[in-house]
Formats: structure tokens, C-alpha cells, sequence
């Protein structure tokens, strides 16, 4: 995989944001496999798709390419908060590519995606109060903090390339998630799942997860059985493959 952009391709260009606009989408076209399915080339859509980017044409994986110069912070602008939500249900929500470029020496600095199966309403946040009479104008950001790492799978991290076999297993550990159709129960998966991260150790206790009651509690206020809940989940993460039960009260991530 080659890192450096193809700057041959933008001299007739006089735009800035055009030109990254055609170099990045020109080197994802060339360079990204298919993370699901492992095809060795994505497929770019026509330009002024309603919705995503690319498509495999073996799988029919739909992806949208979001690009940015600086190093890609917590939070994400995005669209239209209302068209953004309806998204979420439909079948045609696409995964999310992210890039970050490195301007000085035109080449790839980080690349990762963010399967759509963790795009939950929580991570959706409003950014002005829009026109009236028209909610399609009131815009969004993505809280990227609020999607565990599971749900960062990079294909470059730090201008280092991560091997495929890396990239599609770790595609492959978290697509259990589809088969969870309502949200407010996704929503409850991806928080324990951030949980386990945050403990920073591969095998834990449920006394330690038992920590962030109060956090969940906050999350979920109309809940009155949290840690009834956090066993419940835990049970679903084992079953899934995501943790193993070790003993009694312990676990241990995959």
C-alpha cells in the first residue's frame, strides 16, 4: 500500500478543498480493501451520491470518506442532524471512513473506519439551533468518544500500515452488533463494551465493571436495575465471542 497522493492528478485544480477532495478520494479508490469481505478494491461512486462514497461490489459494503488535515479529534462535523438519525435505521447507512492527511509531504498519516453498526443516536450531537421551520438545517457533529475503540479499526495508524488479516479479524470481532436491531439495547452493548476498555486490562472482575454504575445510571436514568443490567450485557459479550468467562465473576476479552 502506497501512502503518498497522486499530485499529478490535481494540477488543473485551483481549489485547495477540491484538490484534497480529488486526492484523497483517488488514493482510497486505489489503495482500501473491502474490510468485510476482503476484496482487494473498493469501488468510488459517481460523485453527488446521496449518501455513501464508495460500495463492494462483492459484498455490497456501502462506505462514506471523511478527510481532515489535522489529527482527527473527539468530535466530527457531519450533516444534517435530522437526515443523520433517519440514517441510523436505514438500510442504507454506510461505514465510515476517516483519513487524516499529512499536507507538507502529500501522503496518508491515519486511515480507519468505523463499522455503521456502532452509530447509535447517543453519539449524534446537535450544533446549532438551525432555521425555523426547517429542522433539516439544524447540523451535527459525531462524538467520536463515545464509540469504543473496538469500533476504530485502522488500516494506517501514525503513517505505519496495519496488515489485512489485522484489519478484517477485527471487522469481524464486532459484526455481532448488527444483529441487535433496537438501539436503545445497542446502546447499552457499546457502553459496557467502553467500560471494559477504560478498566485497561484484558481480564477483569465484575466488581471493577461494577464501578461504573453511577455512570451508567447516568446514561440510562430510567433504568433502576444497572447492575442486573451490566451482568445481563456481560452475557451477551461472552456469548457473542467478544469476552470468555473465566471464573466466577471474571472475564476476559478476546
Amino acid at each position: 500500500m502506497e501512502l503518498t497522493l497522486n499530485t499529478e492528478l490535481v494540477k488543473k485544480y485551483k481549489s485547495a478543498q477540491q484538490k484534497i477532495r480529488v486526492l484523497t478520494e483517488d488514493w482510497v479508490d486505489k489503495s482500501i480493501f473491502c474490510p468485510n469481505c476482503g476484496q482487494s478494491k473498493i469501488n468510488q461512486y459517481p460523485n453527488n451520491q446521496p449518501v455513501a462514497d464508495y460500495y463492494c461490489s462483492n459484498c455490497k459494503e456501502e462506505y462514506e470518506l471523511k478527510s481532515h488535515k489535522n489529527k482527527i479529534g473527539a468530535k466530527i462535523v457531519d450533516g444534517a442532524y435530522i437526515k443523520m438519525l433517519e440514517r441510523l435505521t436505514s438500510a442504507n447507512n454506510p461505514n465510515l471512513f476517516l483519513l487524516n492527511y499529512d499536507l507538507s509531504k502529500f501522503s496518508v498519516a491515519n486511515f480507519f473506519i468505523i463499522p455503521k453498526h456502532f452509530f447509535v443516536p447517543e453519539i449524534i450531537i446537535k450544533r446549532n439551533k438551525g432555521i425555523p421551520d426547517r429542522p433539516n438545517y439544524i447540523m451535527c457533529s459525531i462524538d467520536l468518544s463515545l464509540i469504543p475503540q473496538s469500533g476504530k479499526i485502522y488500516f494506517i495508524r501514525n503513517k505505519q500500515i496495519e496488515p489485512k488479516e489485522k484489519v478484517i479479524a477485527a471487522w469481524k470481532k464486532t459484526l455481532f452488533l448488527r444483529e441487535e436491531k433496537e438501539m436503545a439495547a445497542k446502546s447499552w452493548l457499546l457502553d459496557i463494551m467502553r467500560c471494559v476498555e477504560k478498566i485497561d486490562k484484558r481480564e477483569f472482575s465484575l466488581a471493577e465493571i461494577y464501578l461504573f454504575e453511577n455512570e451508567l445510571k447516568r446514561l440510562h436514568p430510567m433504568n433502576m436495575h444497572i447492575k442486573d443490567k451490566i451482568r445481563q450485557q456481560l452475557q451477551i459479550l461472552r456469548d457473542s465471542g467478544y469476552l470468555q468467562f473465566v471464573s466466577r465473576g471474571y472475564y476476559r476479552l478476546v
